[in-house]
C-alpha cells in the first residue's frame, strides 16, 4: 500500500499494475528441511548450524559412549550364535535398539582391539584355531546390526522385552501407572512415528478416541524370521528350498498372528479398564437420556397443543352445527307454518267452492246433471292448487250465475283434459315398457331368433346344469350341445343361449316349476318301461345254447357248499371256469351253476344293503322265493363270516 503523499509532494502514476495471480507450489529442498528444523525446536538458526549440531551430538554421544564387558562372551558357542545378544556381545546391552551405526561401529572396533586373535596371541592367550573361537561371536553380531534387515529380525525378537499384558484387576485399580509404560514400550513396533500418548484423566473425548483408533488400527513392524527353524541356505537343490520356505512362512504368519492377538488384547483391556471411557459413556447416557427426556417433553408440549387446537376446532364446529340446526329449525317451523297456513287456506278456498257451487245448486236443475257436478267439484277441489282455486272462487262471486257456470265448466274441461293428456302419456310409457321387454327376450332377432319351444328350453336347462360355471368357452358349448340334440332343426349361437337363460331367470317361479314339471313327465313317459328283473329276467343266448340241460330240482345243502368251494377254487382268469365249476358240482350243469351264481350275487347284495346276513346252510325248494334265509340279528358270528366269505369270491368273480 502507498504512502499517503504530504503537502508538496506529487504523485505519479507510470504504468498499469498488472492483476495478482494465486499460485500454488509446495516447498522442498534443503532449506525448507533446515526451516521446519528451527520451527520444531523453536530456534532461529541456519541450516548449516544446525548439520554442525547434529554433529557436535554425535561426537559427544560417541565420547559419552560406555562399553559394557559382557561377562558371559568368552563361554559363547560360535555355533549357537542365534541364542546370543548381539547388542550384549558388543558391549551396547544399555542402549540396544536405540543404538546408531556409529555407535555400533564404535563398539565393533573397540571389541576387536581387544579380543582379536592376534591381539590375544600377542598376550600369551591360547588361541582356538577355526570358527570355534569366540571372537566369531563379535563377528557374528556386527554382521547381524550392521544390516537393517538382519537387524530389525534380531529387534523383532528382543530377549529383553516384555510382551506382558496388564490384568483388568491391575488396570483398574492404577490404570494410567500400569498401562502408560505398557503402551510407550510397545510403541517401539509402530510403522508411524507419530504415537499418540495415553494421556490423564483430563483428557479430551477427542483425544481418548484418537488414541485408541491409532491402537485399534496399529500397524506392526514386528516379524519373526530371525526364529526360523530352517535356513534355505543349507538347503541341498532348490524344492527342499522352497519347502524349507513354505515352512518358515507359515510359521511367521502364525507369531504374526499371535503378536496382533496380544496387542488387541492389550487394547481391549485398556479400553475397559480406562477410567475415561466409564466417565463419557456416563456423559453420553446422561445427554441422551436429557435428549430423551427433552424429546419426550416436546412431544408431549406438541399433543397438548395438537389437543387444544382440535378441542377448538371441535367446540368452533360444534358451535357452527348448532347455529345451522338453528337456523334450519327456524327455517322448518317458518315452512311448517308456511305450510299450515297454506293447508288452511287452499281447506278454506276448497270450502268456499263446495258452498258457492251448492248455493246456486251446481248450476244445474237436473238431479243427474247435479250428481255429476258435483264429482267434477271435488275433482276440482283435489286437482286444483290455491291460486287456481282463488281465482275460480273470484269468478264466481263477481259474476252472475251464467257467467260463474260458464267459468266452472271451463275449469272443469280444462282439469279433465289434463287427466286425459296424463293418462295416454302413461298408457305409451307402459307400451314402450312391454315392447322393450319384448325385444330384450327375442334376443337379437334374425333367422336364429325363433321361437323356443319346451324341447328346446328343456334342452336348454340339462345343459345349463351339465355345464356348470367356469367351463371353458361355456356358452359356446351350450349352443353347440343344443344344436347337437335339438330335434327342431334350429341353429343357435352362444349369443341366444346367453339372452334366452336370462328371460328365464326372470320368470316367474311358477313358470319355471311348469317347465321343470313337463321335463319330468316327458322323461317318465319315455322310460316307462319295466326294466327285467331277477324274476322276469329271459335267460341269455348262452343259457340256451344247444345241448344245454337244466335242472330244475332244488339245490341242497350239499349242492350249495360244493359251489362255493368251486368258485373259490376257479377264480375269473381260469380258463373255461364254469365248465370246471359244474364237474365239481355233480348232477348240475354249467347253465345250472350260472343260474344259481346270478341267484345268489342279486339276493347277497341284497342282504349287503340291508345290512343282513347270509346263511350258508340255506337250501329249500322255495329258493327263487326268497328262500335264502336273511338273518337281521348279529348274534350268528358263523353265518356273517361265511357271508363274508360268499361276497369275496363273488367280487373276485
Amino acid at each position: 500500500m502507498l504512502k499517503e503523499a504530504t503537502d508538496g509532494q506529487l504523485t505519479a502514476r507510470y504504468d498499469a499494475v498488472a492483476a495478482s495471480v494465486q499460485v500454488q507450489f509446495e516447498p522442498v529442498g534443503r532449506w525448507f528441511e533446515a526451516f521446519l528444523k528451527r520451527r520444531s525446536r523453536n530456534v532461529s538458526a541456519s541450516f548449516q548450524e544446525l548439520e554442525e549440531e547434529e554433529e557436535l551430538s554425535e561426537e559427544e554421544e560417541d565420547e559419552e559412549l560406555q562399553l559394557e564387558e559382557y561377562p558371559m562372551l568368552k563361554t559363547l558357542d560360535p555355533k549357537d550364535w542365534k541364542n546370543q545378544d548381539h547388542y550384549a556381545v558388543l558391549g551396547l546391552a544399555r542402549v540396544r535398539y536405540k543404538a546408531t551405526q556409529k555407535q555400533i561401529k564404535a563398539a565393533h572396533k573397540a571389541m576387536v582391539l581387544k579380543h582379536h586373535p592376534d591381539k590375544r596371541k600377542a598376550a600369551g592367550e591360547q588361541i582356538v584355531e577355526g570358527d570355534n573361537d569366540y571372537f566369531t561371536c563379535i563377528t557374528k553380531a556386527m554382521e547381524m546390526l550392521s544390516d537393517p534387515v538382519k537387524r530389525r529380525a534380531f529387534d523383532s525378537v528382543d530377549p529383553t522385552f516384555d510382551n506382558m499384558v496388564p490384568s483388568k484387576a491391575e488396570g483398574k485399580e492404577n490404570f494410567f501407572e500400569v498401562f502408560a509404560p505398557v503402551f510407550e514400550r510397545n510403541s517401539r513396533w509402530s510403522v508411524k512415528k507419530h504415537i499418540p500418548s495415553l494421556g490423564s484423566m483430563d483428557a479430551s473425548f477427542e483425544e481418548v478416541d484418537n488414541f485408541y483408533s491409532f491402537w485399534y488400527n496399529f500397524d506392526s513392524w514386528r516379524e519373526f524370521s530371525y526364529l526360523d527353524e530352517e535356513e534355505k541356505e543349507k538347503a541341498e537343490c532348490r524344492d527342499e528350498r522352497r519347502w524349507i520356505e513354505k515352512q518358515n512362512r507359515a510359521s511367521r504368519a502364525q507369531r504374526k498372528k499371535e503378536e496382533m492377538n496380544r496387542i488387541r488384547t492389550l487394547v481391549d483391556t485398556a479400553y475397559n479398564c480406562d477410567p475415561r471411557i466409564k466417565k463419557f459413556k456416563e456423559e453420553e447416557k446422561a445427554r441422551k437420556e436429557s435428549e430423551k427426556k427433552a424429546k419426550a417433553e416436546a412431544k408431549k408440549r406438541e399433543q397438548e397443543e395438537k389437543e387444544r387446537v382440535r378441542q377448538e376446532e371441535e367446540k368452533a364446529a360444534r358451535m357452527l352445527r348448532e347455529k345451522e340446526e338453528e337456523v334450519a329449525r327456524q327455517a322448518a317451523q317458518q315452512a311448517k307454518k308456511e305450510k299450515e297456513a297454506q293447508k288452511k287456506a287452499i281447506k278454506k278456498e276448497r270450502q268456499k267452492l263446495r258452498t258457492t257451487c251448492k248455493t246456486h245448486s251446481y248450476f244445474t236443475d237436473n238431479e243427474a246433471d247435479g250428481v255429476r257436478m258435483m264429482e267434477e267439484v271435488e275433482k276440482l277441489c283435489d286437482r286444483l292448487e290455491l291460486t287456481s282455486l282463488q281465482t275460480l272462487n273470484e269468478a264466481l262471486a263477481s259474476g252472475n250465475k251464467e257467467q260463474s257456470k260458464a267459468a266452472l265448466e271451463k275449469q272443469v274441461q280444462e282439469v279433465n283434459d289434463q287427466m286425459q293428456k296424463e293418462k295416454e302419456a302413461e298408457m305409451q310409457a307402459q307400451q314402450a315398457a312391454r315392447g322393450a321387454e319384448h325385444t330384450s327376450a327375442g334376443g337379437g332377432g334374425g333367422a336364429n331368433n325363433r321361437g323356443w319351444n319346451e324341447e328346446d328350453l328343456q334342452l336348454l336347462i340339462k345343459a345349463v346344469n351339465l355345464f356348470p360355471a367356469g367351463t371353458n368357452a361355456r356358452w359356446e358349448v351350450i349352443a353347440n350341445y343344443m344344436n347337437q340334440h335339438s330335434s327342431s332343426g334350429v341353429k343357435r349361437n352362444a349369443k341366444d343361449v346367453i339372452n334366452k337363460a336370462k328371460t328365464l331367470q326372470k320368470l316367474d317361479p311358477h313358470q319355471k316349476d311348469e317347465i321343470n314339471r313337463k321335463a319330468f313327465e316327458k322323461f317318465k313317459k319315455e322310460h316307462s318301461v319295466v326294466p327285467q328283473t331277477v324274476d322276469n329276467a329271459v335267460p341269455s343266448e348262452r343259457f340256451d345254447a344247444v345241448g344245454a340241460e337244466s335242472n330244475s330240482s332244488p339245490w341242497t345243502t350239499e349242492e350249495q357248499k360244493l359251489l362255493e368251494q368251486a368258485l373259490k377254487t376257479y377264480p375269473v382268469n381260469t380258463p373255461e371256469r364254469w365248465e370246471k365249476i359244474s364237474d365239481a358240482v355233480p348232477g348240475r350243469s354249467k347253465k345250472d351253476c350260472m343260474k344259481r351264481y346270478k341267484t345268489l350275487y342279486c339276493f347277497t347284495s341284497t342282504a349287503c344293503r340291508r345290512g343282513c346276513c347270509y346263511s350258508p346252510g340255506a337250501a329249500r325248494s322255495d329258493l327263487q322265493t326268497s328262500s335264502i334265509c336273511l338273518s337281521v340279528t348279529d348274534s350268528s358270528v358263523s353265518h356273517r363270516s361265511a357271508l363274508f366269505q360268499v361276497l369275496e369270491c363273488l367280487l373276485t368273480s
